[in-house]
């Protein structure tokens, strides 16, 4: 008898794990749709479809989604929004009392035939390499956190292998069920929180540090923030060159909306949830 709420709670969380895997590709093809480029596509088309009937209307509407595709093409404004998006940087290793170091995954590059194995993607990479360095330097145990979203292995064995067999790096768990950053932090406080290792430094990238916050402080933690991958281009920097626009610069201004777009869906999640057990919020 004793056994039974922990055996309900096991079921409820197996069943939930397999509703979002039966969720993921409906969300996936939905942000597909809203964001852009795909949205703004979408937006020109229904423009044009309006021009036949109201032609003045119809032209504003594909003016304003190629103005808008311009826009957000260009190294300047992409570059402008995701350092918005950015806190100051201020050294982790500053604030020694951490107890435990925590890396998001960003995605996998499914697999590599020159490693004979599925391999991260440059975000994840650029996450594992600061969160090795930030390793040496503290010496605090790892986890990683990251599931698998395609028929590939889980993130976070990907992110083991290449920490421990090409970094040297100890890694201490891995959790590899999550599917987003909310769920990172839920499935990373069911193994951190019993075990007491609630102050922990959060490895992701700069721009997407104020939504893994929200949703690591909701799951129960306190949070050193250990971003990396700063925006690089200054105002005082602009050139002609910047206003021009780029594949690489479209993709940021993705990331921007992506960032806006996840935050205030986590923050209206967050609102709605309830506490889960262990004094943490349900992430």
């Amino acid at each position: 008898m004793s056994n039974a709420p922990t055996l309900r709670g096991t079921l409820y969380r197996d069943d939930e794990r397999r509703c979002r895997k039966l969720i993921a590709p409906v969300i996936g093809l939905i942000k597909a749709i809203i964001l852009p480029p795909a949205s703004l596509f979408f937006l020109a088309f229904a423009g044009l479809w309006l021009r036949r009937r109201h032609t003045r209307a119809g032209t504003i509407i594909v003016a304003a989604s190629l103005g808008l595709l311009y826009v957000l093409s260009t190294p300047l404004v992409s570059s402008l929004a995701l350092a918005s998006l950015e806190s100051p940087y201020v050294d982790p290793w500053a604030t020694q009392d951490a107890q435990a170091i925590v890396i998001l995954g960003g995605g996998t590059m499914g697999p590599a035939p020159e490693y004979g194995a599925d391999s991260v993607n440059p975000l994840t990479l650029t996450r594992v390499r600061y969160g090795a360095r930030l390793q040496r330097l503290t010496g605090k145990p790892l986890l990683l956190s990251g599931g698998s979203t395609k028929k590939t292995s889980a993130e976070a064995a990907q992110m083991k292998a290449l920490l421990v067999d090409e970094m040297n790096v100890p890694v201490r768990w891995t959790e590899e069920r999550s599917r987003d950053t909310y769920t990172n932090a839920l499935e990373s406080y069911r193994i951190l929180g019993p075990q007491g290792l609630t102050r922990i430094y959060l490895v992701t990238h700069a721009w997407h540090m104020p939504r893994a916050r929200l949703a690591f402080e909701h799951a129960g933690f306190t949070v050193i923030a250990a971003p990396t991958s700063f925006t690089s281009l200054k105002i005082t920097e602009v050139g002609i060159v910047d206003l021009l626009p780029r594949a690489s610069a479209l993709l940021n201004s993705y990331y921007f909306c992506h960032e806006v777009l996840g935050y205030a869906v986590y923050a209206l999640r967050i609102r709605f949830s309830s506490r889960p057990g262990g004094g943490g919020n349900e992430s």
